[in-house]
């Protein structure tokens, strides 16, 4: 197995090497086990904005921010710590807190993106399989060969028809497999169609279906929010995945401004369902957050709008986790570097499930 992230969020912080050639395995003895897991990713966001807030740069540069003074007043504030709950006001407050947050790369600690072409389907795959495929390197709608970890969940007995997805991306379908796997996915701008949903259900695929006039690749992350959180509160799910795209959608169109307000609803939307989770039997208490991103963007001013194999900063992220058995460690000021493709097993970890990488259909069955 390759190394987990599992020791670091529950006890220590010892320097991180990076992953071995040959698989290898920490021990989980000790490790309690909890009931829920909610995998949140905030497509192609800036490990510089969550742990620096926003870059006055970018935000007096009017060709990528049209009102500088106007973003200026919601976003900046000289302090770096203010300013950053500015924008991350949940994050900042609440996670940071009682969570932990790892790839502040002004302390030397990073996490990486272990596929080279720091683009959004390679991220997804590594993330949600273990595997960095190198036949997977562009955003095409190309079946995925590979197990990922909520299939072979939900084809778990404990676990089956407890494990969802939704995405405001339309490729997860192919990034998920659905036609190997009987998955709860919905992405893009595809209405719930199980056979009994709730009035407020048929109110959000109204909207989508009536409000919206050009439908776009990727979805408004507050209907996919909405969709999600009706879904959770209708059917309980053990294993969520809530995969929000509109931070990389704003930042390709070269709006800074809107790419910071979309940050900003993002983290008032992760908060609104930490406080249902907190306050709802069954998930209280007994729920983990991880929250992380598929890629970078360019570090440089010329450069923050795209990400790709050759463009500097884009395989830098950032991860965030908080709940039941995770200490309090907040923002973790360590010398180490961490990977997506760890994600994997360490949400399999925390649910008491070994996940093995690189598996392939032939061994394993899906329902």
């Amino acid at each position: 197995m390759k190394n987990i992230l599992i020791s670091f969020f529950l006890f220590s912080s010892v320097p991180f090497t990076p992953l071995p050639k040959k698989n290898t395995q920490l021990s989980l003895s000790t490790v309690p086990t909890h009931g829920n897991v909610f995998i949140i990713t905030i497509d192609g966001f800036r490990w510089q904005e969550i742990f620096n807030g926003a870059d006055s740069v970018l935000m007096a540069d009017e060709r990528f921010t049209p009102d500088p003074a106007y973003s200026e007043m919601l976003y900046w504030d000289n302090d770096l710590k203010e300013r950053r709950k500015k924008l991350m006001p949940f994050f900042w407050n609440i996670l940071a807190v009682k969570g932990q947050l790892y790839g502040n790369r002004n302390f030397d600690n990073k996490v990486n993106t272990a596929n080279l072409y720091s683009i959004s389907y390679p991220g997804y795959n590594e993330i949600l399989t273990g595997t960095t495929d190198a036949l997977i390197s562009s955003n095409s709608r190309k079946v995925n060969p590979n197990i990922n970890i909520l299939e072979y969940l939900d084809a778990k007995p404990a676990f089956r028809g407890k494990v969802a997805a939704f995405t405001s991306w339309d490729i997860f379908p192919f990034i998920l497999n659905s036609d190997r796997n009987n998955l709860v996915i919905n992405s893009g701008y595809t209405a719930m169609t199980q056979t009994s949903i709730s009035l407020q259900q048929q109110l959000i695929n109204k909207v989508q279906e009536e409000a919206v006039y050009e439908k776009t690749a990727t979805r408004y992350d507050e209907l996919t929010f909405l969709t999600a959180k009706e879904y959770i509160r209708e059917y309980r799910p053990r294993v969520v995945f809530l995969g929000l795209g509109e931070t990389d959608e704003l930042a390709h169109q070269r709006r800074y401004d809107l790419y910071l307000d979309q940050a900003n609803k993002t983290d008032k939307m992760i908060a609104e369902l930490w406080h249902w989770v907190q306050t709802t039997p069954g998930y209280k208490d007994n729920t983990t957050f991880i929250i992380t991103t598929d890629h970078g963007r360019g570090k440089r001013k010329e450069k923050w709008v795209s990400h790709g194999e050759f463009i500097k900063g884009s395989s830098q992220t950032w991860l965030a986790v908080m709940g039941p058995g995770i200490s309090s460690k907040g923002e973790i000021k360590d010398s180490q570097q961490l990977y997506q493709q760890q994600l994997s097993q360490t949400i399999a970890a925390m649910l008491g499930e070994d996940f093995p990488v690189e598996i392939t259909t032939s061994s394993v069955t899906l329902r």
